[in-house]
C-alpha cells in the first residue's frame, strides 16, 4: 500500500478482516511476512512494532484518569502539544481542563468524543500507520496511512482503495468504483446484498469519489 491511502477492509464475517490487524500487530502468528517501509515487521519487538502503529476500537474505553493521563501516560509532551492535539481532531471545546477526570470506561465522554480521544493520540505519537475499526472520527489521509475495518459499506465508499477479504486472504484489491464496474466482483455481490436503494446510493457514492479523486491527481 502507498502511504497516504485510505483503505477499507471489507468481508463477511469470519472472512478475516480482524485477524489481519490481528497479525499486523503480531497478536496471531502468520505464515507470511508483513513488511512496513521495506522492514519485516517480525524483526523487531512487539513493543516498537505496537507503538508505531495506533489503532481506534469501535468502542473505545479510556482510563479513569485526568485527560491529560489519558492522552500521554509517560509526561512526555508538553500541555500546548496536548491541546494543539485536541485542536486538531475537534475536540478541545469539550474539554474544560486537562485535569478533567475521566470516569470509569470514559462514561462521561461519548463513544465519538472517546475515538477522538484515541486519534488525539495518534496526532501525538505521530504515528504514520492508523488502523480504525469502524471509528466514525476524520482523518487527514495524508498524515498517514488509515486502514478502516467496515462493518457498514457505506464508511468507506470513498476510500482510495477497498481491500476486500474471503477466507482468510486478499480476494480484491481496488478502487471502490473499479470493483464495482464488474458486477461479479465479490465487492458488487455485497453491495447488491444492501438492498437496491442502498446499492444504488454506494454504487453513486463510490462514482463521485473515483472522479474527485482523478481530478485531484489532475491538478497535481
Amino acid at each position: 500500500m502507498v502511504i497516504g491511502l485510505q483503505v477499507g477492509i471489507v468481508g463477511r464475517t469470519g472472512a478475516g478482516k480482524s485477524s489481519l490487524i490481528s497479525a499486523m500487530f503480531r497478536f496471531a502468528y502468520i505464515d507470511g511476512v508483513i513488511t512496513i517501509d521495506g522492514l519485516d515487521t517480525s524483526l523487531i519487538s512487539r513493543q516498537e512494532l505496537r507503538t508505531k502503529i495506533s489503532i481506534i476500537p469501535q468502542e473505545p474505553v479510556l482510563f479513569s484518569a485526568t485527560i491529560r493521563y489519558n492522552l500521554d501516560p509517560f509526561n512526555i509532551y508538553t500541555d500546548d502539544e496536548l491541546w494543539r492535539a485536541l485542536e486538531q481532531v475537534e475536540l478541545k471545546s469539550a474539554i474544560p481542563s486537562l485535569d478533567f477526570k475521566v470516569t470509569e470506561g470514559g462514561a462521561n465522554f461519548s463513544v465519538g468524543q472517546r475515538q477522538l480521544m484515541c486519534l488525539a493520540r495518534a496526532v501525538l505519537r505521530s504515528n504514520k500507520i492508523l488502523i480504525m475499526d469502524e471509528a466514525t472520527a476524520n482523518v487527514d489521509p495524508q498524515e498517514c496511512t488509515v486502514l478502516t475495518i467496515a462493518h457498514r459499506l457505506n464508511t468507506i465508499m470513498d476510500s482510495d482503495r477497498v481491500l476486500v477479504m474471503d477466507s482468510g486472504k486478499v480476494a480484491e484489491f481496488d478502487h471502490p468504483h473499479v470493483l464495482l464496474s464488474d458486477p461479479n466482483s465479490h465487492f458488487s455481490s455485497m453491495v447488491r446484498e444492501t438492498g437496491e436503494k442502498m446499492a444504488k446510493k454506494l454504487f453513486e457514492m463510490a462514482r463521485e469519489a473515483f472522479f474527485q479523486s482523478n481530478l485531484k491527481e489532475t491538478a497535481r
